[in-house]
């Protein structure tokens, strides 16, 4: 059963410009996984610091993974070093 996955993340003040080429850097290598189907990246309006992600995969084992791979985690720890907060991730399987 498909899932999409839904990400956020605030950033630091000022780190915008660093964060954007490691989402895009991400997106490429998921783009290569098995069962990942499509994904976007919003920006928030009232709080333009948060950053959402939603990816489509064709299945929750394809996402997981994906989500322990560590060429993934690799560039997640990079991410995770110019956040505010800790990067939320949670799986939702259509309704």
């Amino acid at each position: 059963m498909a899932v999409k996955v839904i990400i956020t993340r605030k950033v630091a003040k000022g780190r915008e410009k660093d964060l954007l080429p490691l989402l895009w850097e991400l997106r490429s290598k998921a783009m290569e996984r098995k069962g990942y189907i499509s994904g976007e990246t919003l920006k928030g309006i009232s709080d333009p610091d948060e950053f959402m992600v939603i990816s489509t995969w064709t299945s929750l084992e394809d996402w997981n993974a994906w989500n322990s791979n560590p060429a993934r985690r690799e560039i997640q720890d990079k991410i995770d070093a110019i956040l505010d907060q800790k990067t939320v991730a949670k799986a939702y399987y259509y309704g």
